[in-house]
């Protein structure tokens, strides 16, 4: 059962899945759709957990869960600092770039703000380890990967043959690995 807070909780946060996905659906874009799952999914697994944010601080799981977070937020700050300051990005329209940006984190992963987000969704699971909060953490992962590869055909038709090299050079999330 969930508390009035959390379905307060969550329908603030879906008007922010809906603000942030309003571009995308205007312009048509086809990852619109998975990044406005991926950030409803998100928002129910916040709302859902929100009432075990601070119980038992000091146990591993909360100190995991805490420092997934701050480094989710780091690394989101960080890409939004690129994408403004070297690839001439609107404030409220990320992926207009002007220039592909591959300076910074972006030298490594293509997508370290849906790498953030996918971040922050783990952080969060691990607030509360449940069956819902597994299936929600999933199903946003899952969303988050089909936003940038769907987000990825975009850029290569934008940026061609440079974005088709950088794919090469990087990886998608994690540094070396992913």
């Amino acid at each position: 059962m969930i508390s009035p807070l959390q379905a307060l909780l969550f329908v603030v946060l879906s008007g922010v899945a809906v603000t942030a996905s309003v571009h995308a659906w205007r312009a048509k874009l086809a990852y619109g759709f998975f990044r406005f799952c991926g950030f409803e999914l998100l928002a129910a697994l916040v709302a859902w957990n929100a009432t075990h944010w601070f119980r038992d601080p000091l146990s591993i799981r909360q100190i995991l869960s805490w420092t997934i977070l701050a480094g989710s937020t780091a690394l989101a700050v960080h890409g939004v600092y690129l994408l403004r300051s070297v690839g001439g990005a609107r404030q409220r329209i990320m992926e207009e770039t002007e220039s592909l940006v591959e300076a910074g984190v972006y030298r490594y992963i293509r997508h370290p703000l849906y790498a953030s987000l996918m971040f922050l969704g783990w952080g969060v699971f691990l607030k509360r380890v449940d069956l819902a909060s597994t299936v929600l953490v999933l199903a946003a992962t899952a969303f988050w990967i089909a936003t940038a590869r769907s987000e990825e055909q975009f850029n290569a038709g934008r940026f061609g043959v440079v974005y088709s090299d950088y794919v090469t050079r990087t990886k998608m999330f994690v540094p070396f690995l992913l």
